[in-house]
């Protein structure tokens, strides 16, 4: 764990209310019903505002930056509440959703041509289920150190999600 802590150190001079309020998304991890469930819906939304469009390189490079930024702000989140992977800590699900549509963005993209908002909405319940259920090992990721088992199971669940999402709409559309 301290090999992890020195690549998130910076973290420490930033406030705490700062901090929470990043890894709970405001208000959206303090609904009081499914919090996880409303920051995949706001996911989705990160995925249409800045992933939809992007080159395949703007993906991943957009990506891996808000997987580093939210290992670092859940863990310390963590920390501040002293508590192991709160469900009001949605910052995990909101970056790894998406994942789930790699692949699949731009003008003629599989989004596109399918229709559009079904695929999202499809793609949306697989990461849910996936993200609730953690099969194929996705629940050992959450033993992970810190941040990282926070965001490492929901990154595994976009994933997963990703390639069962193709796989449908190249067999089954």
């Amino acid at each position: 764990m301290r090999n992890l802590d020195q690549y998130l150190i910076w973290t420490r001079a930033l406030p705490s209310s700062l901090v929470i309020n990043a890894a709970t998304l405001g208000p959206i991890g303090r609904v009081k019903k499914a919090p996880g469930t409303v920051g995949s819906v706001a996911g989705v939304g990160l995925y249409a505002v800045f992933f939809h469009y992007s080159s395949l390189l703007g993906f991943i490079l957009l990506a891996l930056g808000l997987a580093y930024l939210a290992v670092a702000l859940c863990d310390a989140a963590e920390k501040r509440l002293q508590m192991r992977d709160p469900g009001m800590i949605v910052l995990d699900e909101f970056v790894a959703v998406p994942l789930v549509f790699f692949g699949m963005g731009g003008y003629d993209g599989l989004i596109v041509q399918h229709g559009g908002w079904p695929v999202l909405l499809l793609g949306f319940l697989l990461f849910r289920l996936f993200d609730i259920l953690k099969p194929f090992g996705i629940n050992r990721l959450q033993n992970l150190p810190g941040g990282l088992g926070c965001v490492a199971d929901d990154l595994a669940a976009g994933a997963a999600s990703c390639v069962v999402l193709h796989l449908f709409l190249h067999f089954v559309l």
